[in-house]
């Protein structure tokens, strides 16, 4: 036994510890450093340091889910709406007669642009889309206008004035006189011209 024993070398390397040359015989030898070299040792393997086990490998740390970003309180978290969302069907829409202006001033006192549209009976800031044959426009009422007589002349009220600008991008002509569809998408909390006369149900979707 003694002979034996002299053959299990035990070295402590890179805090590892090794012990080679030795059998199952060797037990007694081996048990001699108990809190050195654990009950399940192989001969020939590699030991850890001591206070460490070779039988329980530790796993991989499992993957910590990334929590959503918080949400200030009061905020809305639902999507923004789409582009292409239907309108609100409360507001007014139909078919209505559209004419072109250009005037140097306006209702508003803001300068003549593009997007001025005019009507007699919707408020100043009102936002309104106007389509014409597969083209459209956002226009903001900006004027008051057509005239009464200039209203009920037409086959269909001419509830609408169109800058010339946008009559010229929508028809191919800057003054002209045109059927287009109409889509109040907001209202504007300025004046209005008239609350009554020709067209007045159809600007307001009551006809």
């Amino acid at each position: 036994m003694h002979s034996r024993a002299q053959q299990v070398f035990v070295a402590v390397t890179a805090g590892a510890l090794v012990v080679t040359g030795a059998t199952t015989a060797d037990a007694a030898v081996v048990s001699q450093a108990p809190s050195l070299i654990p009950a399940a040792w192989i001969p020939g393997q590699v030991l850890p340091a001591p206070g460490t086990s070779v039988l329980a490998t530790p796993s991989p740390a499992a993957p910590v889910p990334a929590s959503p970003a918080p949400v200030a309180p009061g905020s809305d978290a639902s999507p923004a709406p789409s582009p292409s969302a239907s309108p609100d069907p409360s507001l007014p829409s139909g078919v209505a007669t559209a004419t072109s202006f250009w005037d140097g001033e306006t209702a508003s006192g803001k300068p003549m642009r593009y997007a001025t549209v005019a009507s007699p009976y919707w408020p100043l800031g009102t936002k309104v889309k106007i389509s014409y044959h597969g083209r459209s426009a956002v226009g903001v009422v900006e004027d008051f206008g057509p005239a009464e007589w200039a209203v009920a002349q037409h086959d269909i009220p001419a509830i609408v004035d169109l800058s010339e600008l946008m009559m010229a991008d929508l028809s191919g002509v800057r003054s002209n006189t045109v059927h287009v569809h109409f889509q109040v998408l907001k209202w504007g909390k300025g004046g209005v011209y008239r609350h009554s006369g020709t067209g007045y149900a159809l600007a307001m979707g009551k006809r």
